[in-house]
């Protein structure tokens, strides 16, 4: 073979592949999400799942999707967008990029505006049409923040151990 490959990934691919599989860590039986930041040199500053805080037991407390408030899930989980915030390695995100499997709600935009996080790429929408998602578009427009849907080439990576 005379040439490099011509088949790897995009960086969009590789920061949302990096996403998803960091979803994977989330024991949450219903919605496993997981968000990737990477700064304006394409590296990774921060990744995140949805889970319970430190020191929370997930044996301990609810996964319910229903039920009185207190006994759900609602409550008590953290974002993805939220950990990946947190969980960066630097305070300073300005100019930064976020890949989410899930458009953003409202309490993790604000958090995604404050950051200085630039651009949000995202791959599924399915709650637009809930006031959270609509309150989120509405602040990211207002405070000139792009967003994307994520609009894969290709149907699949596969990753074998």
């Amino acid at each position: 073979m005379s040439g490099k490959r011509t088949d790897y990934l995009s960086w969009d691919e590789y920061f949302m592949a990096v996403a998803l599989l960091s979803g994977q860590r989330s024991k949450d039986p219903n919605t496993q999400v997981g968000a990737c930041v990477a700064d304006e040199q394409n590296k990774i500053i921060g990744v995140g799942y949805n889970g319970f805080p430190w020191g929370c037991s997930d044996d301990e407390l609810p996964w319910a999707r229903q039920g009185d408030f207190l006994d759900t899930k609602y409550p008590y989980v953290c974002h993805a967008e939220l950990n990946a915030v947190l969980n960066s390695i630097t305070a300073d995100l300005r100019g930064a990029r976020i890949y989410v499997a899930l458009f953003p709600c409202n309490e993790c935009t604000k958090v995604i505006i404050q950051s200085g996080i630039r651009e949000i790429i995202y791959l599924s929408d399915k709650y637009r049409d809930t006031d959270l998602v609509r309150a989120s578009k509405i602040m990211l427009d207002r405070a000139g923040i792009p967003y994307r849907r994520f609009v894969p080439e290709r149907k699949s990576i596969t990753l074998t151990f």
